[in-house]
């Protein structure tokens, strides 16, 4: 539908604050968008609401066509309302009004896929799990490519209409690509986790496959992170968290796996325990080497049964790698004893105590490990 070009956009008071080039760039922007089918009342919202330069990337990201109210894709869809509301909210992005046409063709389609997901027969309560799972996930790569956008196009001088432009230009660009790379991340790291965690001989000889498996896990953490949030201002402390995913992310390589990171600590998994004690020392070495101005790391892992859930693992053995890093010295990596029987004699190890650990129900010998 065509927009109006005889809008005094002036009049209409959404040029009120800007003079000079700033109104000519803006009204130029308004025209642009209320020939590109805009409505006025919209227009209008986006300067109240000081997100004008947003639009063109919104329309760009969200797509042209029909809109939808909440209630309508549900009808639409065969979808419950109520489940289509808990699952929005699960992946992060909750409707508002459910009668408010806010939703695109993009939504319908998720709901019509949804409903194809539930007619196969997958309980609505994994559904939710697994949606809240992707909606983590997701929400952490469209952060990292937000930066990545904002960062490297935006500069002093900007005004208005060509930002928004810019900005439009490259989301439509980059979606493509990033759809493709998600699915592409997906397929290879779906395949390795079946090939490693969910179908093994010993599954199959008992007939549980995907039920708790042997694996060793190791939590690391930056030492009084907290405290550094008084002292340095919060875009620093940023960047040392930022730098913390980096060194993780670069450490992290088959069969050891980044589960999550959690601020200034990460998770990490692994079947095999040789390789994830490499890991932690190399985590460690790294973070000491980053200078005075970094925390130092410290590590603790602990080997047993845990059970896999939703990209997650759960279990004693995950409670006590979590206890063990609590204790552990900074710039150390802590270990039990069956990490130490499965890591092998590769290291070497000193006794560091038989402690009590809250949460767990006996007394755990630990060794503090180095390289041999």
């Amino acid at each position: 539908m065509a927009g109006r070009t005889d809008i005094d956009f002036a009049a209409e008071g959404l040029v009120d604050d800007l003079e000079g080039e700033a109104r000519e760039a803006r009204l130029g922007l308004l025209r642009q968008l209320s020939d590109e089918g805009v409505p006025l009342a919209e227009l209008r919202e986006a300067v109240a609401a000081g997100h004008l330069t947003l639009l063109p990337v919104e329309r760009a990201i969200a797509g042209d066509g029909e809109r939808y109210s909440a209630r309508e894709i549900a009808e639409l869809s065969g979808v419950d309302l109520e489940l289509l509301r808990r699952l929005r909210a699960a992946l992060g992005v909750p409707y508002g009004d459910d009668d408010e046409k806010n939703a695109g063709e993009a939504d319908l389609h998720a709901a019509l896929r949804t409903r194809a997901i539930i007619d196969s027969g997958l309980p609505a309560d994994a559904l939710l799990q697994s949606a809240r799972t992707v909606g983590m996930a997701t929400a952490r790569v469209a952060e990292a490519n937000r930066e990545l956008v904002v960062r490297n196009l935006t500069g002093p001088g900007d005004n208005e209409r060509d930002l928004a432009n810019r900005l439009a230009a490259v989301a439509e660009a980059l979606l493509p690509l990033v759809d493709e790379h998600l699915v592409y991340a997906f397929r290879i790291n779906l395949l390795e986790q079946v090939k490693r965690d969910v179908i093994g001989a010993a599954d199959l000889a008992g007939g549980g496959i995907g039920g708790a498996v042997e694996r060793s896990i190791c939590f690391a953490d930056l030492v009084e992170f907290t405290s550094l949030g008084e002292e340095i201002a919060p875009e620093e402390l940023g960047e040392v968290a930022g730098r913390f995913e980096e060194l993780v992310s670069g450490i992290a390589a088959a069969p050891v796996r980044l589960v999550k990171t959690i601020g200034d600590g990460a998770m990490l998994v692994s079947a095999e325990a040789e390789p994830l004690v490499e890991a932690a020392l190399d985590l460690v070495a790294a973070a000491a080497a980053e200078g005075d101005q970094f925390p130092l790391l410290r590590a603790g892992i602990a080997t047993g049964p845990t059970l896999p859930q939703s990209g997650d693992y759960y279990g004693r053995s995950v409670n006590l790698a979590s206890r063990i890093t609590g204790i552990a010295r900074p710039g150390s990596v802590l270990v039990d004893t069956p990490t130490r029987e499965a890591a092998g004699e590769s290291f070497a190890y000193s006794f560091a105590g038989e402690r009590r650990l809250k949460g767990i129900d006996a007394r755990t010998k630990l060794f503090r490990v180095r390289r041999g």
